[in-house]
């Protein structure tokens, strides 16, 4: 585990609306690191534009959205170093749409970065789902999924890019970022902590 505290990195890209949502998301899930191990944190999310040579200081970044991805020559090349240096990139699409824009542009993106097929699902069995707390299903699902709305699918699994036989882009259409988007101070009332998942994944790109 890193020395300096762990820093929640979000995504700025030129196109789409990264930071259209879940605003609340990042403090939810740095009060749960905090709740359950050892990790120091800072408190307080960071903005970082794909484009900028900031993006490797980190060694964890989220990127979400609903809207057309269509990175800038900088962002592709950042993205790509970055992930194939052993940088960790959570996509989360928020319209839970396996054929929507975000969805169909990004998945374009990665073609375009790792090449056709990098981007695949993982298997119930892969180490993220058994990192700190277990998950034998593989990824828990979303009151979004189940209310229906988007492609009115439960996804049971998550798709990834792997880079020498690690995780380097971890990509959701589960809408995690809006499942966790509540104050912290709100868990009190879930039955079970839905956040143990992002615990899950903020550990996985720290080891």
């Amino acid at each position: 585990m890193p020395a300096a505290p762990f820093t929640f990195v979000r995504l700025k890209y030129h196109s789409g609306d990264w930071d259209a949502v879940d605003e609340r998301m990042p403090a939810n899930l740095l009060h749960s690191l905090v709740q359950y191990t050892k990790v120091p944190v800072d408190p307080k999310e960071k903005v970082v534009a794909l484009d900028s040579p900031e993006l490797f200081n980190y060694p964890f970044c989220y990127l979400s959205g609903h809207r057309l991805v269509q990175f800038s020559g900088a962002e592709k090349q950042n993205f790509t170093q970055y992930v194939r240096n052993g940088g960790f990139v959570f996509v989360d699409d928020c319209n839970h749409d396996i054929d929507g824009l975000f969805a169909r542009s990004f998945e374009k993106q990665m073609r375009q970065c790792f090449g056709a097929g990098a981007l695949k699902k993982i298997p119930k069995t892969h180490p993220i789902y058994s990192q700190f707390f277990t998950f034998k299903d593989g990824p828990p699902n979303t009151g979004f999924e189940l209310n229906g709305w988007g492609d009115d699918l439960v996804h049971d699994y998550l798709k990834a890019v792997e880079i020498k036989g690690r995780i380097g882009v971890l990509y959701s259409n589960k809408d995690y970022g809006c499942e966790w988007d509540y104050d912290f101070r709100n868990k009190r009332f879930l039955a079970e902590d839905n956040t143990k998942f992002g615990v899950n994944i903020l550990l996985y790109a720290l080891t």
